[in-house]
């Protein structure tokens, strides 16, 4: 199987051309067909390549051709597949595989649908390519295309305003960090001379630059890091991704592009581990995201917004793991939100499809009793969320904390356990006030009903994995499959992660699981008992709730220093240009135009006036002449 690992991303390439070449014209809603069975086939030969590293092949480099060779220097379209690899590409293809499935239900009615399955085809042939490189800049080609194909897809809606800013303000924060990643990249060009993953960690290990450029690196690969996964500052675009369909977000939130910063800065810990202070950054970062995020999810009436931000906060938890030398953890949580998160973005766009396109949970209330297949899977997936045993969530984000206190970093785990608090509440006030209660717009209740087929059955499948895959691959804690499987990647990082003991274990696990039975608690009370009333405590919050509500004025600030000031560069720019540069072409063209029409005056085609003209210049040749003479025979 690794040997037709390029078949993987060549499926939904292939799904991509025909859609693209061939979809409006002749094949209509064939297209969601051959995507969806494009990817499933991707999936198939993904869990082919995962058995056989599981069965010994540790380390393959599959080669395609060459792509450059300039002197000593060469770069090949190469796929590196070990673990670390695999298990991305497992993830990849088989929750992109349930969203195209999906998909072919909510889009049906849509006139763009083979539109829509051209691009998704191409977003995850671009995030299989970035996950199987073996290379910085060929991983850069698979980071671009799905900068780009997020551009397409969240502005996929582009007749309305909302979208094409959305998916403006997605493009241009990217290629902010975008600029992080190349430098990086071209640092590591300089200092190794290669970008080859394996030649880069082999020559770090025989003899390592100075610190201060090791942290350069990993710093400014961790800037990009922060365009793609949605980290301060770069996060705020990722919430107004929600302006695309409901599988784009589910996409981009739960498989590809916003695990792509956790990838790199995973396949990156040999760098990260000897840079000094690269990954208390990243840890420090991460925390602070995770709670600055989950306090915005608590007052949002948009339920994609909610599930939005809350993946800001769990992408925080992973870069969190990261910065406390738990790779592994990383990659575990990666895996199971994975599946509880395109579950609650899947099960938001069930509950808009059902309610004919409105999103604001103030409308909603008592629609478990309209939806019972949309409300039981995503209560399964806001357990998980919660970190609720024995369903996945759980169990990885449980590592991620204890690694944090195991460790010694035990202010980022109180940011953890305060933001387990958080997160439980938001998700608790989510699905209470989207299927509890009395409906609040009868209209739209009565109106309400169970989506098809095509899009239940992926939610039931995603619930299946929200509530086993931590269990399976998790247990026993620290020492479970995940762990012994991904031990190489740690070990090749030299990153020695602590094994605590059962009474600690148990312990943090405690602590894990009361941090969110305290969130829930907490919502349960307020909007079930009423205790604190939410109204009353919204008015008695006053300003902290506007703080929050507006987002802590952070999109006001970027527009206000960072727009404004782009705009007004951009207008002196535009000034200097037209009234200087071309200014002085103008005026310079302008001098000889003004020039030639003088000239033009004395070319008439009348031969009597050339005659009388040769006439006054000989005429005034003699005068000279004379005048010279003259002069001569005075002296």
């Amino acid at each position: 199987m690794i040997s037709l690992v390029w078949l993987i991303p060549a499926f939904p390439l292939a799904a991509f051309l025909v859609n693209g070449l061939f979809g409006r014209r002749w094949l209509g809603h064939m297209t969601g067909v051959i995507a969806s069975v494009a990817v499933g086939l991707s999936a198939l030969l993904s869990i082919g390549v995962f058995l056989e590293v599981l069965g010994g092949k540790t380390q393959t480099v599959v080669a395609l051709y060459r792509w450059i060779a300039v002197g000593d220097f060469s770069i090949n379209v190469s796929a590196l597949i070990d673990p670390l690899s695999s298990v991305m590409l497992l993830v990849v293809t088989v929750v992109s595989f349930l969203i195209f499935v999906y998909s072919n239900g909510y889009m049906a009615q849509d006139a763009g649908f083979y539109r829509f399955f051209a691009w998704l085809s191409l977003f995850v042939f671009a995030m299989l390519i970035l996950v199987m490189a073996d290379n910085y800049l060929l991983m850069f080609v698979g980071w671009e295309g799905v900068g780009l194909c997020s551009y397409l897809l969240i502005g996929f809606w582009f007749e309305r305003p909302e979208p094409y800013y959305a998916a403006k303000k997605a493009f241009v924060m990217n290629r902010i960090g975008d600029w992080g990643y190349t430098i990086g990249i071209i640092t590591i060009f300089l200092v190794f001379g290669s970008m080859n993953f394996l030649d880069v960690f082999k020559r770090l290990e025989a003899s390592a630059p100075a610190q201060a450029t090791l942290t350069l690196i990993c710093i400014a690969l961790f800037f990009g890091a922060t365009g793609k996964s949605a980290q301060l500052p770069l996060y705020s675009w990722l919430p107004d991704a929600m302006e695309g369909p409901t599988p784009v977000s589910a996409l981009i939130h739960a498989a590809t592009m916003v695990t792509s910063g956790v990838y790199l800065v995973a396949r990156s810990m040999p760098l990260f581990e000897v840079a000094g202070p690269s990954l208390q950054v990243v840890g420090v970062v991460g925390a602070i995201t995770a709670i600055f995020a989950a306090t915005i999810a608590l007052v949002q009436f948009d339920i994609k917004r909610v599930m939005a931000y809350s993946t800001v906060s769990q992408l925080g938890y992973m870069f969190l793991a990261l910065g406390v030398g738990a790779p592994v953890a990383a990659i575990f949580h990666l895996a199971t939100h994975a599946f509880f998160k395109a579950l609650l973005f899947l099960g938001s766009g069930s509950v808009i499809h059902g309610l004919g396109g409105e999103q604001d949970m103030r409308k909603m209330g008592g629609l478990r009793r309209k939806m019972p297949v949309t409300f039981w899977t995503m209560v399964i997936a806001g357990g998980a969320l919660a970190a609720l045993p024995p369903l996945a969530g759980f169990w990885s984000k449980d590592e991620i904390l204890g690694a944090a206190f195991v460790n010694g970093h035990l202010v980022l785990y109180a940011i953890g356990i305060v933001t387990a608090v958080l997160t439980a509440f938001y998700v608790t006030r989510a699905l209470w006030m989207t299927f509890y209660g009395e409906p609040r717009d009868h209209h739209l209740y009565d109106h309400a009903h169970e989506s098809p087929r095509v899009m239940t059955l992926p939610l039931i499948a995603l619930a299946a994995g929200s509530a086993v895959l931590g269990i399976v691959i998790g247990f026993p804690p620290e020492q479970g499959f995940i762990h012994s499987f991904l031990g190489p990647v740690a070990d090749a990082a030299g990153v020695a992660e602590s094994v605590p003991g059962v009474a600690t274990i148990v312990a943090l696990a405690f602590v894990s699981v009361l941090a969110g039975v305290i969130g829930i608690a907490i919502g349960v009370s307020m909007y079930v008992r009423h205790r604190p009333d939410p109204a009353a405590l919204t008015r008695a919050a006053g300003p902290v709730y506007r703080i929050l509500v507006n987002k802590y004025y952070v999109d006001e600030l970027y527009d206000h220093r960072f727009v404004e000031a782009a705009r007004a560069f951009a207008g002196a720019s535009w000034a200097f240009d037209i009234h200087i540069i071309d200014g002085l072409a103008n005026r310079l063209g302008w001098a000889f135009a003004m020039g030639g029409q003088g000239l033009r005056r004395v070319q008439t085609g009348i031969v009597g006036n050339y005659a009388l003209t040769i006439v006054a210049g000989l005429l005034l040749m003699l005068v000279a002449y004379g005048g010279y003479a003259a002069g001569i025979i005075g002296r």
